[in-house]
């Protein structure tokens, strides 16, 4: 062979290696990622190819199901009973736009492709039954939901309620919602649907109970409260305190206003029975910044890793602002943020004798032979406060309910402890507040079976018609009262 042929099937020979490298590169190597890539048809064709799994509510009702899908190669599609009630809980599955929340974090589980479900896949391998998706059951208690979802109406805002003993998630509310089946296909028609949701100006795609943070307004006094006996600023609730009134904020010559007559060295009981804004500023400058970011840290806040399995955004208490931002920060305004998840958490853990635990939103996972492959065990979170002064806390806040600004969330025969709200914002607070309303309920052997909070972002009532007792106070009582029933 000449010279010139050998440097032709040389090169010829490296181009066969090189391709054969590349090939078995992509085969071995690259094969998982390129398997599972978004981009990958493919992956989307198998997802849809079966029924998916159900999520199921506590009781054993599916509030998921699926349909065949015409003119498409997705064999199959999502449908939701009563979609716009369960969209906070369930999110959505589409073929065309992804999927969120539960839809989302539990899809292995819903469509059969997770590990665990590998022993169901290879026995039906055998029989020839067709792959099937397991189950996701959760802990919401459906009259919760429906309660919370009838109250709230036309208003936009958002409701969650927990068990104060477990953790376990009973109701997790957003309005104005939307209907998950609307746009779960691959049509114009769901095209049209998905395009007037994401540009929606009401955001109702947002899951305001666990993605929204609002200024908790006066519902923050309970952290307040509970700092201030925690690090012994005050140790006698019905003793009165120094607050002066008028009452300047810390460094200025700025009046910290109230809206309540009597708060003059008002005790910490008579300042939270009518909302005392000069007493909890006052207050939460003696517990100093740094004690009341330790306090609201063991309630929840700052804490961008809640997962319930849905991650929830932080909620926040700053920990830099200087003397007068922690007094204002204090009465939950100025940079004080929540989710209505973090404050179910604040009343939970008051209603629960100081222990604060873990909210969970998925009880078990099944096989689809109903098989349980995995189930949620309650745990504590934190310990914000001792059991002795969530005790104290929690006569304060029956108090708020029996004589103060919470009388609308009152139960016959039920001992109920509840705070409002009423959370300035806007530029210079010009914008229509949030109203707030946080509350428990007492069994008869003085557990908690619930506690409950209730932001109402807008609504057509005037401003100075806006309150958490007049607007929220009874969205909260109507979801105490469904967990109640339920319980019968």
């Amino acid at each position: 062979m000449n010279k010139p042929l050998r440097r032709i099937s040389l090169f010829c020979g490296l181009l066969v290696l090189a391709l054969l490298i590349r090939t078995n590169w992509l085969q071995y190597v690259q094969a998982e990622e390129l398997s599972t890539r978004k981009e990958n048809r493919r992956v989307q064709i198998a997802q849809y190819a079966t029924e998916r799994g159900n999520i199921i509510v506590n009781g054993g009702a599916p509030i998921t199901g699926s349909a065949v899908t015409d003119g498409s190669d997705y064999k199959y599609k999502r449908t939701y009973v009563d979609g716009p009630l369960w969209a906070p809980v369930t999110g959505y599955a589409s073929q065309a736009f992804g999927s969120t929340q539960l839809e989302s974090l539990e899809d292995g589980i819903l469509t059969g492709n997770d590990d665990r479900l590998f022993f169901d896949r290879t026995i039906g391998m055998f029989t020839g039954e067709k792959k099937q998706g397991g189950n996701v059951v959760t802990t919401l208690n459906p009259e919760a939901q429906k309660a919370a979802f009838k109250a709230l109406g036309e208003k936009k805002g958002a409701v969650a309620a927990i068990d104060p003993r477990t953790g376990a998630i009973l109701a997790l509310v957003s309005t104005p919602s939307y209907d998950p089946s609307s746009f779960a296909g691959n049509s114009k028609a769901d095209e049209k649907a998905w395009v007037a949701l994401k540009d929606s100006e009401d955001k109702k795609l947002v899951n305001r109970a666990l993605r929204e943070t609002y200024p908790p307004g006066s519902t923050f006094k309970v952290v307040t409260a509970a700092a201030a006996l925690e690090h012994g600023v005050v140790s006698d609730v019905n003793a009165p305190t120094d607050t002066p009134d008028p009452y300047f904020l810390p460094g200025t010559r700025t009046e910290m206003v109230n809206h309540a007559k009597g708060c003059e060295k008002a005790s910490l009981n008579k300042a939270l029975e009518v909302s005392c804004n000069s007493v909890f500023a006052n207050l939460g400058d003696k517990v100093t910044r740094d004690k009341m970011v330790e306090t609201s840290e063991k309630f929840g806040f700052n804490n961008d890793k809640i997962d319930i399995p849905v991650r929830a955004f932080a909620s926040i208490y700053d920990k830099k602002m200087n003397k007068d931002g922690n007094a204002q920060s204090a009465i939950g305004q100025f940079n004080t943020a929540a989710t209505p998840l973090q404050m179910a958490m604040v009343t939970a853990a008051i209603a629960n004798d100081g222990k604060l635990m873990k909210p969970y939103m998925v009880d078990h996972l099944t096989a689809p032979n109903l098989d349980i492959i995995e189930k949620h065990d309650p745990s504590e979170m934190s310990r914000p406060l001792s059991a002795a002064n969530a005790q104290k806390l929690q006569d304060m806040m029956v108090n708020v309910v029996e004589n103060g600004t919470g009388t609308k969330a009152k139960m016959n025969g039920v001992k109920v402890g509840g705070k409002t709200g009423t959370a300035q914002h806007g530029e210079g607070n010009k914008k229509r507040p949030y109203a707030w309303f946080i509350s428990y309920a007492e069994n008869a052997d003085q557990s908690s079976p619930v506690a409950v909070a209730v932001v109402i972002e807008d609504s057509e009532a005037e401003r100075e018609d806006i309150s958490g007792g007049g607007l929220a106070a009874p969205v909260a009582k109507a979801v105490m009262e469904a967990v109640l029933k339920s319980q019968k």
